[in-house]
């Protein structure tokens, strides 16, 4: 009987206190989308949704360029597949066919930067094309051919002088400064926080000098992890330089899903993969939060999370397939279309098609796999 009467009081005072506009604690309220069981462990994989809500409405006739890790170009793609302005600021010659234009890092990134893995790299492109720094006139030679330290593949032969070389690298400069001031929104792929530095001038390169090319010297090349207070600071310069020149400028940063090929740490290529890719999410996150300017997109937590049970990669376990990198972006397309309005029209049916996804991105990094072959 007692227990009866204890039961009536405790319904009797939560209803009163409902009444009265009291709250229980601060989760009584919250949406299913706080919840596991009621946001995940209740739905398929594929009704997962509200992981975005997007600050900015971005229309089809935005100007929006990509830059960053391997999986910035997928970005690109699929904007410019579903009718959006994806902005491409160095352009091929006219006839150069589509597998020449890959080969040749033409429409991979918005201009011929090659992979920006870093915030630190993102950084120096920055003072460079803002003309805050001058890049150095250092050159690779191997074979009778020149290759630039800092975009090292984009001429996949090489260059046939130093020269020209030093020509093409002041185009993509002016092309990088071009995105810059005419884009509306800037998007950002986060990928490494393994670097190489120049110990002697300071300046950082995309590669390990002597992988591509070069010659790695160990008196002034230097390793360097970095951490999240350098990565941040980094990141924040570039954006508020960018922001300085062009006042209306946004950005939206992601993480790139892909795991390292290789790792420099000395820890397990696995355990290296997951603190590099957790720390740059906390950057981003951060920013992200802190300033309205910035967005954050979660690519990486839809690749990765447990909830795709791995689905999303190819059989290596790093490649992203297609059908992972097509509901990425098909999520993408849809929050912008729940929170605004904004459609996609998709004009490429290839969107649709499988594709090897090795042949569908420019990656430098993955060259380091041959090293552990013993090669």
């Amino acid at each position: 009987m007692l227990l009866l009467l204890l039961l009536f009081y405790n319904r009797l005072t939560t209803k009163v206190r409902q009444y009265k506009g009291i709250t229980l604690n601060p989760y009584n309220n919250l949406p299913d989308n706080a919840f596991w069981k009621l946001a995940v462990a209740n739905k398929s994989m594929f009704d997962i949704d509200n992981l975005w809500d997007p600050k900015f409405k971005i229309y089809p006739k935005s100007k929006v360029v990509t830059f960053g890790s391997c999986f910035a170009q997928h970005i690109g793609n699929a904007l410019s597949d579903r009718g959006f302005t994806w902005l491409s600021t160095e352009l091929p010659p006219t006839g150069l066919s589509e597998v020449s234009c890959k080969k040749f890092n033409y429409n991979v990134f918005s201009c011929r930067t090659g992979n920006i893995y870093t915030t630190s790299l993102l950084k120096q492109w920055t003072e460079w094309a803002l003309d805050i720094s001058t890049p150095p006139d250092e050159c690779w030679e191997k074979e009778g051919r020149y290759y630039d330290p800092f975009r090292p593949r984009v001429e996949p032969n090489g260059f046939e002088s130093i020269d020209e070389m030093l020509r093409s690298r002041k185009q993509t400069i002016a092309s990088f400064k071009q995105a810059i001031t005419e884009s509306n929104y800037f998007v950002f792929t986060l990928g490494l926080t393994e670097s190489w530095f120049n110990t002697e001038s300071g300046y950082e390169y995309p590669m390990c000098p002597g992988t591509v090319a070069g010659e790695f010297d160990s008196n002034k090349h230097e390793f360097k992890n970095q951490e999240f207070e350098f990565i941040r600071s980094n990141l924040l310069s570039a954006i508020q330089m960018m922001r300085k020149v062009n006042k209306q400028l946004k950005f939206i940063l992601t993480v790139s899903p892909v795991p390292l090929t290789a790792t420099k740490s000395g820890n397990h290529v696995l355990l290296a993969t997951m603190e590099s890719k957790s720390i740059l999410r906390a950057v981003a996150g951060q920013l992200a939060r802190k300033n309205p300017a910035i967005d954050y997109f979660p690519s990486y937590e839809i690749i990765n999370s447990p909830t795709s049970k791995g689905a999303y990669f190819e059989p290596n376990q790093r490649s992203v397939n297609p059908y992972g990198v097509n509901f990425v972006m098909d999520s993408f397309f849809k929050s912008l279309n729940e929170k605004y309005g904004i459609s996609a029209t998709v004009k490429n049916t290839s969107v649709v098609k499988v594709k090897k996804s090795k042949e569908d991105v420019v990656c430098e990094e993955e060259l380091l796999a041959a090293f552990g072959d013993g090669k």
